[in-house]
Protein backbone atom coordinates (compact mmCIF):
# COMPACT_ATOMS: atom_id res chain seq x y z
CA UNK A 1 0.00 0.00 0.00
CA UNK A 2 1.20 3.51 -0.73
CA UNK A 3 0.31 7.05 0.29
CA UNK A 4 -0.98 9.62 -2.20
CA UNK A 5 -0.71 13.21 -0.92
CA UNK A 6 -3.88 15.24 -1.52
CA UNK A 7 -4.19 18.82 -2.69
CA UNK A 8 -7.71 20.25 -2.66
CA UNK A 9 -8.24 23.50 -4.56
CA UNK A 10 -11.03 26.01 -3.92
CA UNK A 11 -10.93 29.41 -5.65
CA UNK A 12 -7.34 28.62 -6.71
CA UNK A 13 -6.29 28.21 -3.07
CA UNK A 14 -5.04 25.09 -1.27
CA UNK A 15 -7.69 24.15 1.30
CA UNK A 16 -9.21 21.34 3.32
CA UNK A 17 -12.90 20.94 4.11
CA UNK A 18 -14.36 19.34 7.21
CA UNK A 19 -16.91 16.61 6.36
CA UNK A 20 -17.16 18.07 2.86
CA UNK A 21 -18.76 21.25 4.18
CA UNK A 22 -17.84 24.29 2.07
CA UNK A 23 -18.63 26.47 5.09
CA UNK A 24 -15.95 24.69 7.14
CA UNK A 25 -12.88 25.58 5.09
CA UNK A 26 -9.27 25.75 6.23
CA UNK A 27 -7.05 27.71 3.84
CA UNK A 28 -3.30 27.13 3.72
CA UNK A 29 -0.76 29.80 2.87
CA UNK A 30 0.83 27.84 0.06
CA UNK A 31 0.13 27.57 -3.67
CA UNK A 32 -0.60 24.46 -5.70
CA UNK A 33 2.69 24.92 -7.53
CA UNK A 34 4.60 25.16 -4.23
CA UNK A 35 2.96 22.01 -2.89
CA UNK A 36 3.77 20.07 -6.04
CA UNK A 37 7.38 21.24 -5.87
CA UNK A 38 7.58 20.30 -2.18
CA UNK A 39 6.40 16.76 -2.82
CA UNK A 40 8.49 16.29 -5.94
CA UNK A 41 11.68 17.57 -4.31
CA UNK A 42 11.14 15.08 -1.50
CA UNK A 43 10.91 12.08 -3.79
CA UNK A 44 7.14 11.80 -4.20
CA UNK A 45 5.93 11.33 -7.77
CA UNK A 46 2.17 10.83 -7.29
CA UNK A 47 -0.38 13.43 -6.15
CA UNK A 48 -4.15 13.67 -5.82
CA UNK A 49 -5.73 16.96 -6.95
CA UNK A 50 -9.40 17.78 -6.42
CA UNK A 51 -11.12 20.84 -7.91
CA UNK A 52 -13.67 21.65 -5.21
CA UNK A 53 -15.21 24.37 -7.37
CA UNK A 54 -15.70 21.89 -10.17
CA UNK A 55 -17.36 19.43 -7.81
CA UNK A 56 -20.27 21.86 -7.53
CA UNK A 57 -20.40 22.86 -11.20
CA UNK A 58 -18.19 25.95 -10.96
CA UNK A 59 -15.43 25.53 -13.54
CA UNK A 60 -13.52 28.74 -12.84
CA UNK A 61 -10.48 26.79 -11.60
CA UNK A 62 -10.11 24.46 -14.54
CA UNK A 63 -7.90 26.49 -16.88
CA UNK A 64 -5.51 27.24 -14.02
CA UNK A 65 -5.43 23.62 -12.83
CA UNK A 66 -4.97 22.15 -16.29
CA UNK A 67 -2.11 24.56 -16.95
CA UNK A 68 -0.34 23.50 -13.73
CA UNK A 69 -0.90 19.81 -14.44
CA UNK A 70 0.50 20.07 -17.97
CA UNK A 71 3.71 21.58 -16.58
CA UNK A 72 4.44 18.85 -14.04
CA UNK A 73 5.89 15.45 -14.76
CA UNK A 74 4.35 14.02 -11.58
CA UNK A 75 1.60 11.44 -11.84
CA UNK A 76 -1.70 13.19 -11.12
CA UNK A 77 -4.93 11.61 -9.93
CA UNK A 78 -7.52 14.29 -10.73
CA UNK A 79 -11.16 14.82 -9.88
CA UNK A 80 -13.87 17.43 -9.50
CA UNK A 81 -16.44 18.49 -12.09
CA UNK A 82 -15.74 15.86 -14.74
CA UNK A 83 -19.10 15.72 -16.45
CA UNK A 84 -18.41 14.25 -19.90
CA UNK A 85 -16.53 11.46 -21.63
CA UNK A 86 -14.85 14.13 -23.76
CA UNK A 87 -13.43 15.71 -20.59
CA UNK A 88 -12.14 12.33 -19.38
CA UNK A 89 -10.39 11.81 -22.72
CA UNK A 90 -9.04 15.37 -22.74
CA UNK A 91 -7.50 14.88 -19.31
CA UNK A 92 -5.94 11.55 -20.20
CA UNK A 93 -4.59 12.97 -23.46
CA UNK A 94 -3.10 15.93 -21.56
CA UNK A 95 -1.14 13.60 -19.31
CA UNK A 96 -3.35 13.06 -16.26
CA UNK A 97 -2.48 9.63 -14.89
CA UNK A 98 -5.91 8.82 -13.45
CA UNK A 99 -9.26 10.58 -13.82
CA UNK A 100 -11.81 10.37 -11.01
CA UNK A 101 -15.47 10.21 -12.01
CA UNK A 102 -18.23 10.68 -9.47
CA UNK A 103 -21.43 12.68 -9.91
CA UNK A 104 -21.95 11.97 -13.59
CA UNK A 105 -21.39 8.25 -13.04
CA UNK A 106 -24.18 8.24 -10.45
CA UNK A 107 -26.72 10.52 -12.12
CA UNK A 108 -26.38 9.66 -15.82
CA UNK A 109 -27.27 5.98 -16.45
CA UNK A 110 -25.43 5.88 -19.77
CA UNK A 111 -22.20 7.54 -18.60
CA UNK A 112 -20.31 4.53 -17.24
CA UNK A 113 -21.40 2.12 -20.01
CA UNK A 114 -20.41 4.68 -22.66
CA UNK A 115 -17.16 5.45 -20.86
CA UNK A 116 -16.36 1.74 -20.71
CA UNK A 117 -16.79 1.48 -24.48
CA UNK A 118 -14.65 4.56 -25.15
CA UNK A 119 -11.82 4.09 -22.65
CA UNK A 120 -11.55 0.53 -21.42
CA UNK A 121 -9.23 -2.04 -22.87
CA UNK A 122 -8.04 -5.08 -21.00
CA UNK A 123 -6.81 -3.11 -17.97
CA UNK A 124 -7.37 0.52 -18.89
CA UNK A 125 -10.46 1.10 -16.73
CA UNK A 126 -8.43 0.35 -13.65
CA UNK A 127 -5.35 2.16 -14.88
CA UNK A 128 -6.97 5.38 -16.08
CA UNK A 129 -10.41 5.75 -14.50
CA UNK A 130 -11.20 5.83 -10.78
CA UNK A 131 -14.80 5.66 -9.60
CA UNK A 132 -15.43 7.91 -6.61
CA UNK A 133 -17.70 6.61 -3.87
CA UNK A 134 -18.29 9.27 -1.22
CA UNK A 135 -20.16 7.68 1.67
CA UNK A 136 -22.03 9.09 4.66
CA UNK A 137 -23.50 6.36 6.90
CA UNK A 138 -23.45 3.97 3.90
CA UNK A 139 -25.38 6.45 1.73
CA UNK A 140 -23.57 7.53 -1.45
CA UNK A 141 -23.30 11.32 -1.78
CA UNK A 142 -22.51 13.40 -4.87
CA UNK A 143 -22.37 16.97 -6.23
CA UNK A 144 -19.84 18.06 -3.65
CA UNK A 145 -21.56 15.76 -1.11
CA UNK A 146 -24.69 17.92 -1.21
CA UNK A 147 -26.99 15.28 -2.80
CA UNK A 148 -27.82 11.67 -1.86
CA UNK A 149 -28.08 8.75 -4.27
CA UNK A 150 -30.81 6.09 -3.90
CA UNK A 151 -28.37 3.46 -5.20
CA UNK A 152 -27.18 1.10 -2.48
CA UNK A 153 -23.44 1.06 -1.90
CA UNK A 154 -22.72 -2.57 -2.72
CA UNK A 155 -25.11 -2.56 -5.70
CA UNK A 156 -23.17 0.36 -7.15
CA UNK A 157 -19.85 -1.42 -6.69
CA UNK A 158 -21.28 -4.48 -8.44
CA UNK A 159 -22.55 -2.36 -11.34
CA UNK A 160 -19.14 -0.77 -11.82
CA UNK A 161 -17.38 -4.13 -11.71
CA UNK A 162 -19.70 -5.53 -14.36
CA UNK A 163 -18.67 -2.68 -16.67
CA UNK A 164 -14.96 -3.26 -16.08
CA UNK A 165 -14.20 -0.54 -13.53
CA UNK A 166 -12.44 -1.90 -10.47
CA UNK A 167 -10.45 0.95 -8.93
CA UNK A 168 -12.51 2.92 -6.41
CA UNK A 169 -11.75 6.03 -4.37
CA UNK A 170 -13.88 5.70 -1.24
CA UNK A 171 -14.21 8.68 1.09
CA UNK A 172 -15.79 8.16 4.49
CA UNK A 173 -17.44 11.56 4.91
CA UNK A 174 -17.95 11.01 8.63
CA UNK A 175 -14.18 10.91 8.99
CA UNK A 176 -13.10 13.47 6.42
CA UNK A 177 -11.12 16.47 7.61
CA UNK A 178 -11.39 15.56 11.30
CA UNK A 179 -8.02 13.87 11.84
CA UNK A 180 -9.89 11.27 13.90
CA UNK A 181 -8.79 8.10 12.17
CA UNK A 182 -9.68 6.39 8.90
CA UNK A 183 -12.97 4.63 8.11
CA UNK A 184 -11.51 1.16 8.46
CA UNK A 185 -14.88 -0.52 9.09
CA UNK A 186 -16.31 0.87 5.84
CA UNK A 187 -13.29 -0.18 3.81
CA UNK A 188 -13.32 -3.64 5.35
CA UNK A 189 -16.98 -4.07 4.35
CA UNK A 190 -16.20 -3.10 0.77
CA UNK A 191 -13.25 -5.48 0.57
CA UNK A 192 -15.23 -8.30 2.18
CA UNK A 193 -17.90 -7.78 -0.47
CA UNK A 194 -15.43 -7.52 -3.38
CA UNK A 195 -11.94 -8.71 -2.36
CA UNK A 196 -10.38 -8.03 -5.76
CA UNK A 197 -11.21 -4.34 -6.14
CA UNK A 198 -8.39 -1.81 -6.03
CA UNK A 199 -9.49 0.42 -3.16
CA UNK A 200 -8.12 3.89 -2.44
CA UNK A 201 -9.05 5.01 1.08
CA UNK A 202 -9.73 8.68 1.82
CA UNK A 203 -10.79 10.61 4.89
CA UNK A 204 -9.63 10.90 8.47
CA UNK A 205 -6.04 9.66 8.27
CA UNK A 206 -4.30 11.43 11.15
CA UNK A 207 -1.07 9.52 11.73
CA UNK A 208 1.24 6.85 10.40
CA UNK A 209 -0.56 4.45 12.77
CA UNK A 210 -3.71 4.99 10.68
CA UNK A 211 -1.70 4.26 7.54
CA UNK A 212 -0.44 1.04 9.14
CA UNK A 213 -4.00 0.01 10.00
CA UNK A 214 -5.16 0.57 6.43
CA UNK A 215 -2.26 -1.44 5.08
CA UNK A 216 -3.33 -4.40 7.23
CA UNK A 217 -6.75 -4.58 5.55
CA UNK A 218 -5.13 -4.52 2.10
CA UNK A 219 -6.37 -1.26 0.61
CA UNK A 220 -4.31 -0.39 -2.46
CA UNK A 221 -3.45 3.14 -1.32
CA UNK A 222 -4.63 5.97 0.90
CA UNK A 223 -5.08 9.67 0.25
CA UNK A 224 -3.64 11.95 2.94
CA UNK A 225 -4.19 15.70 3.06
CA UNK A 226 -4.91 17.53 6.29
CA UNK A 227 -2.58 15.33 8.37
CA UNK A 228 0.32 16.56 6.23
CA UNK A 229 -0.71 20.22 6.33
CA UNK A 230 -1.19 20.11 10.09
CA UNK A 231 2.15 18.37 10.72
CA UNK A 232 0.83 15.00 11.93
CA UNK A 233 2.50 13.25 9.00
CA UNK A 234 5.64 14.66 7.41
CA UNK A 235 6.54 14.64 3.73
CA UNK A 236 9.56 12.57 4.79
CA UNK A 237 7.17 10.01 6.34
CA UNK A 238 5.32 9.78 3.02
CA UNK A 239 8.55 9.37 1.10
CA UNK A 240 9.90 6.66 3.40
CA UNK A 241 6.64 4.73 3.49
CA UNK A 242 6.30 4.75 -0.28
CA UNK A 243 9.92 3.69 -0.79
CA UNK A 244 9.37 0.76 1.56
CA UNK A 245 6.15 -0.11 -0.27
CA UNK A 246 7.98 -0.17 -3.61
CA UNK A 247 10.78 -2.30 -2.20
CA UNK A 248 8.30 -4.82 -0.82
CA UNK A 249 6.50 -5.29 -4.16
Amino acid sequence: MYIIPAIDILNKKVVRLREGDYKQVTEYDVSLEEMIEKYQSNGTNFIHIIDLNGAKNDFSNQEYLFDVIRKTDMKVQYGGGIRSIEKVKELIDSGVHRVIVGTQALTNPSFLPDLAKEICGKDKCSDQVVVAIDVLDEVIKYSGWMESSPIKLMDYVDKCLQLGFFRFLCTDINKDGKLGGAGVDLYRKLLDHSPFIKLIASGGVSSMADVEELSHIKVESCVVGKAIYEGHISVEDVKNWNLDALISI
